[in-house]
């Protein structure tokens, strides 16, 4: 008789769910910082006695498979939540009046690059609601968001 061994599969959707951005980036850090001691530690060829960092190489700190596959998994979470996040930033900044000359500064692009993304983004919405993505902005919300946005900047 054979026994399957289920192995949870690690997702950025599933972790983006369990985590808020602060925590994903908590964590990120921490698995990050923990698998680069691991990498220092092994090409530390200096043989101090008074080295406290030196006692670490004895303790397991490289990640196993699972740790690594959640580093990477974060890294994506991050890289999702910080986008959505951006484009938070771009609405609450037009709404206090900030021109797409200033929201382009603050993102380090053009006004024109950053127009057209904030607009790409309203049509992904878009799209995203129409394949039952409850969590993207429904119609009217794109509209007034396209609105705030006003025309591009030339």
């Amino acid at each position: 008789m054979t026994s399957t061994h289920e192995v949870e599969v690690i997702t950025p959707d599933a972790l983006a769910r369990e985590f808020s951005l602060q925590t994903a980036v908590t964590r990120l850090d921490f698995l990050s910082r923990r698998d680069n001691l691991a990498a220092e530690l092994t090409f530390d060829t200096v043989d101090d006695a008074d080295d406290d960092w030196k006692t670490l190489s004895s303790l397991d700190t490289s990640l196993d498979t699972e740790e690594a596959l959640e580093l990477l998994a974060l890294g994506e979470v991050v890289a999702r939540k910080a986008h959505d996040n951006r484009q938070l930033g771009i609405r609450a900044a037009l709404r206090g009046g900030a021109g797409w000359d200033r929201i382009g500064a603050a993102l380090g692009t053009s006004p024109r690059a950053a127009w057209e993304r904030h607009v790409a983004w309203l049509d992904q919405q878009t799209a995203a609601r129409r394949t039952g993505d409850l969590s993207a902005l429904d119609a009217e919300a794109v509209v007034r968001a396209r609105q705030l946005a006003g025309r591009r900047p030339s």
